[in-house]
């Protein structure tokens, strides 16, 4: 190498998880081997933290690694995640790939590169899903005014449309002891907001006779910790404890991600999914009820195999019926070794792109009135780092997106602030404070 210093980019695809444990195994590194740049530059090593949860993002990633083995021909890389857990053969033998790493060791990276000459074979560590069961505790520190906290991994679900359980294997937890120690470590590094993450978070603790309403309890009593957010939380899972809780805990934010999927409890049921729709129902009113001005977001599947046009309507009427703020619309598409890959009819791909355009132009519907309700209103916004054309961004403590002339005085400060006027789905202000 050139440098004294490895030269060593990282892009992380993907979910909340991948970006916390993108950033522990970034701080793992040896700091007197390796020199951590952007992903732009012409490092020595690349690392692709890789998503298989849909075909469009296991393609991104294969994509990615051929445009660097391209444009870097000097340059090894590294692959490691989901995608390559179970699309592993694909990576084998792509040019200038010189780590495939899965879930279960993805967190030696660093000790790997260590130990793992260069100029010697290709490093392979790819344990089979069963195998994959320890808990690697993470969370983002450095990148990002917030810092997202690992506290659950894996999956005991198995819907049918559902890869996630091949790839991450099966539900487990960190303890409420570790995770509060990091969230007194978070806060100690400055950060104001954290934000709870997992694969079924909701899920959390079972193995060590804990629950989620009482982690929140515990994390919600950190000194210090302004705000916590609680990541995509299933309808079943999402109890009225823990709504009570968000409703009465100063630092827990008024904004909840509940998966959908769809609003047929026909199609519901062919996803092997825990809930009828009346459950979500439930959930989102009661929210209405005891936080009027909670930010509701939930995640929708258009184009399941077995979804016709009646039952895609139930869906679009169920949706626009309720109360809610945001949309996660996903196009389905099939993943290896599920149960609807295997379903003999399919929605074709023009029909799926319709629904989709339905339920977005819903969605943002959704979102505008959601918006015009706090125009004129105060709030209180926490400011992110990034400056881009000397504009400066920030959201409420209710998810709404807000921006301001940059000045770096209020990057990871909270500050009060009125809600003017909308522009491309994000709130001008003035800043009381």
């Amino acid at each position: 190498m050139v440098n004294s210093k490895t030269r060593i980019a990282f892009h992380t695809f993907g979910c909340k998880l991948n970006f916390a444990e993108t950033s522990a195994i970034t701080n793992n590194l040896d700091k007197n081997k390796f020199e951590v740049v952007d992903i732009k530059s012409n490092a020595d090593i690349f690392i692709i933290h890789t998503c298989s949860v849909t075909s469009v993002a296991s393609k991104k990633c294969l994509t990615l690694v051929r445009s660097l083995a391209k444009r870097f021909p000097d340059s090894l890389i590294g692959v490691i995640g989901c995608d390559v857990q179970g699309n592993t053969d694909k990576y084998l033998n792509l040019k200038n790939v010189n780590w495939v790493i899965g879930n279960e060791n993805k967190n030696q990276l660093s000790n790997i590169l260590n130990a793992h000459s260069v100029n010697s074979e290709k490093h392979v560590d790819v344990s089979p899903i069963k195998q994959v069961n320890s808990f690697f505790s993470s969370y983002s520190i450095g990148q990002r005014t917030r810092s997202f906290l690992k506290v659950q991994d894996g999956c005991n679900y198995f819907c049918s449309y559902c890869y996630i359980p091949y790839i991450r294997g099966k539900s487990r937890s960190d303890t409420i002891k570790n995770i509060v120690s990091q969230a007194n470590e978070i806060v100690g590094s400055g950060v104001k907001e954290i934000v709870l993450t997992g694969v079924n978070i909701g899920d959390f603790g079972k193995p060590n006779n804990e629950n989620f309403y009482d982690l929140l309890v515990q994390l919600s009593q950190v000194d210090g910790l302004e705000r916590l957010r609680i990541s995509s939380i299933e309808p079943e899972l999402l109890s009225f404890e823990i709504i009570d809780l968000a409703a009465t805990a100063k630092n827990i934010m008024p904004h909840f991600h509940i998966p959908l999927q769809s609003g047929s409890d026909t199609i519901l049921k062919d996803m092997r999914r825990k809930y009828k729709r009346s459950v979500f129902e439930e959930k989102v009113k009661y929210i209405n009820k005891v936080i009027p001005d909670a930010y509701i977001a939930a995640d929708v599947i258009v184009g399941f195999p077995t979804e016709t046009d009646k039952l895609f309507n139930e869906t679009y009427d169920f949706i626009k019926s309720l109360n809610i703020s945001d949309l996660h619309i996903f196009t389905y598409s099939d993943r290896p070794n599920t149960v609807a890959s295997g379903f003999d009819i399919k929605v074709d791909g023009n029909t799926k792109n319709m629904r989709h355009d339905r339920l977005n132009e819903l969605c943002l519907r959704k979102k505008s009135e959601f918006y015009k309700k706090h125009k004129g209103l105060k709030a209180k916004v926490l400011w992110e780092k990034d400056n881009k054309d000397n504009i400066m961004h920030g959201f409420t403590e209710n998810y709404i997106r807000v921006k301001s002339e940059y000045n770096e005085e209020l990057v990871n400060t909270i500050t009060d602030v009125v809600l003017l006027d909308i522009e491309d789905e994000c709130f001008t202000v003035k800043i009381l404070s």
